[in-house]
Protein backbone atom coordinates (compact mmCIF):
# COMPACT_ATOMS: atom_id res chain seq x y z
CA UNK A 1 0.00 0.00 0.00
CA UNK A 2 1.28 3.37 -0.47
CA UNK A 3 0.65 6.02 1.91
CA UNK A 4 -0.50 8.63 -0.56
CA UNK A 5 -2.12 6.42 -3.41
CA UNK A 6 -6.34 7.58 -3.55
CA UNK A 7 -6.73 3.67 -4.92
CA UNK A 8 -5.40 2.22 -1.98
CA UNK A 9 -6.92 4.45 0.56
CA UNK A 10 -10.57 2.92 -1.21
CA UNK A 11 -8.94 -0.57 -1.44
CA UNK A 12 -8.54 0.01 2.29
CA UNK A 13 -11.62 1.44 3.41
CA UNK A 14 -10.58 4.55 4.73
CA UNK A 15 -12.20 6.55 0.97
CA UNK A 16 -16.03 5.25 0.54
CA UNK A 17 -16.46 3.88 -2.91
CA UNK A 18 -19.39 3.27 -5.06
CA UNK A 19 -18.66 -0.55 -4.58
CA UNK A 20 -19.89 -2.83 -7.51
CA UNK A 21 -17.29 -5.96 -6.82
CA UNK A 22 -14.98 -7.22 -4.18
CA UNK A 23 -12.79 -10.07 -3.43
CA UNK A 24 -9.66 -10.83 -1.45
CA UNK A 25 -7.55 -9.22 -4.47
CA UNK A 26 -9.85 -6.66 -6.17
CA UNK A 27 -12.56 -4.13 -5.75
CA UNK A 28 -14.65 -2.69 -8.43
CA UNK A 29 -16.21 0.63 -7.93
CA UNK A 30 -18.08 3.22 -10.25
CA UNK A 31 -15.93 5.97 -11.55
CA UNK A 32 -17.11 9.54 -9.92
CA UNK A 33 -16.69 10.84 -13.74
CA UNK A 34 -18.21 8.38 -15.82
CA UNK A 35 -17.67 8.79 -19.71
CA UNK A 36 -20.21 6.14 -20.58
CA UNK A 37 -23.12 4.88 -19.02
CA UNK A 38 -21.50 2.30 -17.29
CA UNK A 39 -18.36 3.00 -16.16
CA UNK A 40 -16.89 0.95 -13.63
CA UNK A 41 -12.52 1.13 -12.14
CA UNK A 42 -11.49 -1.75 -11.55
CA UNK A 43 -8.39 -2.19 -9.56
CA UNK A 44 -5.93 -4.56 -7.71
CA UNK A 45 -5.75 -4.16 -3.88
CA UNK A 46 -1.99 -4.26 -4.03
CA UNK A 47 -0.48 -1.10 -5.15
CA UNK A 48 1.29 -1.71 -8.73
CA UNK A 49 1.49 1.89 -10.02
CA UNK A 50 1.56 1.77 -14.04
CA UNK A 51 1.12 -0.89 -16.36
CA UNK A 52 4.68 -0.28 -17.46
CA UNK A 53 5.67 -1.88 -13.68
CA UNK A 54 4.22 -5.20 -13.68
CA UNK A 55 6.49 -8.10 -13.42
CA UNK A 56 6.65 -11.61 -14.01
CA UNK A 57 6.24 -12.14 -10.31
CA UNK A 58 2.62 -10.34 -11.34
CA UNK A 59 1.44 -12.47 -13.91
CA UNK A 60 -1.76 -13.97 -11.43
CA UNK A 61 -2.76 -10.83 -10.07
CA UNK A 62 -3.38 -9.29 -13.47
CA UNK A 63 -4.96 -12.52 -14.68
CA UNK A 64 -7.52 -12.55 -12.21
CA UNK A 65 -7.61 -8.42 -12.66
CA UNK A 66 -8.77 -8.97 -16.28
CA UNK A 67 -11.00 -12.18 -14.97
CA UNK A 68 -12.65 -10.08 -12.39
CA UNK A 69 -13.73 -7.09 -15.09
CA UNK A 70 -15.42 -10.00 -17.05
CA UNK A 71 -16.95 -11.09 -13.97
CA UNK A 72 -18.24 -7.23 -13.18
CA UNK A 73 -19.28 -7.30 -16.85
CA UNK A 74 -21.48 -9.62 -16.56
CA UNK A 75 -22.53 -8.60 -13.27
CA UNK A 76 -23.90 -5.30 -14.70
CA UNK A 77 -25.55 -7.13 -17.17
CA UNK A 78 -23.29 -5.53 -20.09
CA UNK A 79 -21.22 -8.09 -21.09
CA UNK A 80 -23.89 -9.29 -24.14
CA UNK A 81 -23.76 -6.00 -25.53
CA UNK A 82 -20.49 -5.53 -25.55
CA UNK A 83 -17.67 -2.99 -23.05
CA UNK A 84 -14.90 -1.48 -23.39
CA UNK A 85 -11.23 -2.20 -21.45
CA UNK A 86 -9.26 0.41 -21.16
CA UNK A 87 -5.68 0.69 -19.29
CA UNK A 88 -3.98 4.20 -19.13
CA UNK A 89 -0.13 4.09 -18.60
CA UNK A 90 1.64 7.05 -17.73
CA UNK A 91 1.29 10.88 -18.39
CA UNK A 92 1.17 10.89 -22.32
CA UNK A 93 -1.19 7.10 -21.93
CA UNK A 94 -4.13 9.45 -20.03
CA UNK A 95 -3.26 7.85 -16.72
CA UNK A 96 -3.87 10.34 -13.81
CA UNK A 97 -4.18 8.08 -10.86
CA UNK A 98 -0.78 5.93 -10.32
CA UNK A 99 -2.04 2.55 -8.95
CA UNK A 100 -2.70 0.50 -12.15
CA UNK A 101 -6.87 0.14 -13.19
CA UNK A 102 -8.83 -0.78 -15.73
CA UNK A 103 -11.80 1.50 -16.60
CA UNK A 104 -14.50 -0.82 -17.85
CA UNK A 105 -17.18 0.87 -19.72
CA UNK A 106 -20.66 0.44 -21.38
CA UNK A 107 -23.96 1.07 -21.54
CA UNK A 108 -23.87 2.60 -24.91
CA UNK A 109 -22.43 1.94 -28.66
CA UNK A 110 -18.75 3.85 -27.50
CA UNK A 111 -17.09 4.25 -31.49
CA UNK A 112 -13.90 4.27 -32.26
CA UNK A 113 -11.10 4.71 -29.97
CA UNK A 114 -8.82 7.71 -31.95
CA UNK A 115 -10.48 9.89 -34.71
CA UNK A 116 -7.57 9.97 -37.60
Amino acid sequence: MSDNCIFCKIAAGTIPCGKVYEDDQVLAFRDIHPQAPVHVLVIPKRHIATLDDVQEVDRADMGHLLERTTHVARLLGVAEDGYRVIVNTRKHGGQEVYHIHVHLMAGKPLGPMLSR
